[in-house]
């Protein structure tokens, strides 16, 4: 295994990092009901996933 021969100074060590951020996940609209739904995942409100009904919702009254 390799060791570090020399002490990397934190400015280095943040200017490599500064590349490392969190991206924004993507946002659709449901085709069934036309709420905003995360990508490869199924409705929350409806319950559809690729026009099909993945989870049936309860209905309440």
């Amino acid at each position: 295994m390799a060791h570090p021969k020399h002490r990397i100074s934190r400015t280095r060590r943040d200017k490599r990092r500064t590349h490392y951020k969190a991206t924004p996940a993507t946002i659709s609209s449901c085709s069934n009901c036309g709420a905003a739904v995360k990508y490869h995942t199924v409705c929350p409100e409806c319950g559809y996933y690729r026009g099909k009904l993945a989870i049936e919702k309860e209905v309440t009254v």
